[in-house]
């Protein structure tokens, strides 16, 4: 499985963005695709998860009610829908992905990355 990240640029406060993820190759039903985020000076963190063959979803607490992660199987693509953004929220969002739980939040547990999406929030 080969990821590709795109949709970042720069946005203003309250504003929203949606990011994709479009995935090549046969993706399993056991597969997790997350988003994680690098934000200036900052290590990467996890922001949200799904498994491939349901619709469960896993958040990182700070971004909890405003970030939704979707997907759409006939696209092989995920979704990251950002609402309400900050400048908190820059950074560069990258995809992710690996057999097993989606539930996992570090990154060295994932075995798949895609090439991150600038997303620049201003005030």
């Amino acid at each position: 499985v080969q990821l590709q990240a795109s949709g970042g640029g720069l946005v203003q406060t309250g504003d929203s963005l949606r990011l994709s993820c479009a995935a090549s190759g046969r993706i399993f039903t056991d597969y997790a695709m997350s988003w994680f985020r690098r934000a200036p000076g900052k290590e990467r963190e996890f922001v949200a998860s799904t498994r491939w063959g349901n619709d469960n979803t896993f958040y990182a607490d700070r971004v909890n009610g405003r970030f939704t992660i979707s997907k759409d199987r006939a696209k092989n693509t995920v979704y990251l829908q950002m609402n309400s953004l900050t400048p908190e929220d820059t950074a560069v969002y990258y995809c992710a992905g690996r057999t097993g739980s989606h539930r996992l939040t570090n990154e060295r547990d994932y075995t798949k990355w895609g090439h991150g999406t600038l997303v620049t929030v201003s005030s």
